[in-house]
């Protein structure tokens, strides 16, 4: 198995516990660095995974994108690109539907229990069935709220990378509609990074573009797409590099985060890019 020597980085993050890992788009990892087999806190980076989750929905024919969710003129669309007008952490409507881009976790609960209640399984268990399971992701589990309370491994959330980047659960078209701008132009807050104008997401899914400051690297590409969380956690693809990225602390996101996230991706992504000149000699 080949390794890259970037993912080392990691033992210089200021944080008890680290582990990460690359994934090809042809679904080849490259070894993983640090305990890959620990379970972690994902944070929001559970989102993409309830995201996934919804979209099977969508193609079993469970629900439409477009049906009626959440606030009245939202959709469960709405609710998948932070678009629904809930506000953050509370089940209040701050705006009216597809006006503005405002983060919300009360939206992937409400996005949940529409799930749940549309297929009869509670939506943990559905996205166990849906996600988990097909993908072989035995140490990954919902404890709580979709947006928020996954627990997941390295080892586990790279087989979902590879999923990203070659769709085995869904259509092809229905994963590039997952990672295109929904909703174009809208401004809002990326949590952490500030004011973003456009803010711009697909469906579950932060799409990079011309974001700054941003989480991912100066060298990732403005197709780049994936998602962070508060747990110290984040999953990027790069379609371009194509690769995936994920990587796991058990430190609370914050300017720790900010300073060491865009080197490392930088630094894998150049490694990357040299092991593809390589190979081209």
């Amino acid at each position: 198995m080949e390794s890259l020597q970037s993912l080392r980085i990691i033992e210089n993050w200021p944080v008890p516990t680290a582990a990460a890992a690359v994934v090809r788009a042809d679904g080849t990892v490259l070894a993983g660095h640090g305990p890959v087999d620990h379970r972690f806190p994902l944070a929001s980076v559970t989102k993409p995974l309830a995201a996934y989750a919804a979209l099977v929905a969508y193609e079993e024919g469970a629900i439409e994108l477009d049906e009626p969710a959440g606030p009245e003129g939202s959709t469960v669309r709405h609710l998948l690109a932070h678009t629904s007008g809930l506000a953050f952490d509370e089940h209040r409507v701050t705006a009216p539907p597809g006006q503005r881009r405002l983060y919300s976790n009360a939206g992937f609960e409400v996005l949940g229990d529409h799930i749940a209640k549309a297929t009869g399984i509670p939506f943990p268990e559905y996205l166990h069935q849906a996600v988990f399971e097909p993908l072989g992701m035995a140490s990954s589990s919902l404890e709580g709220s979709p947006a928020k309370d996954g627990v997941s491994t390295v080892a586990d959330l790279v087989r979902f990378a590879a999923e990203l980047q070659q769709p085995r659960l869904l259509d092809v078209r229905t994963v590039a509609e997952a990672t295109s701008v929904v909703h174009p132009g809208l401004k809002g807050v990326l949590p952490g990074y500030g004011h973003q104008s456009p803010n711009d997401w697909g469906l579950g899914l932060e799409i990079r573009d011309g974001k700054s400051p941003h989480w991912t690297g100066a060298g990732s590409s403005p197709r780049t797409f994936g998602h962070f969380g508060q747990a110290g956690t984040f999953l990027w693809v790069d379609p371009d590099a194509r690769a995936a990225c994920v990587a796991l602390t058990d430190r609370a996101f914050g300017p720790w985060a900010v300073e060491a996230w865009p080197p490392f991706t930088d630094a894998v992504l150049a490694e990357l890019e040299g092991h593809r000149a390589g190979s081209q000699h």
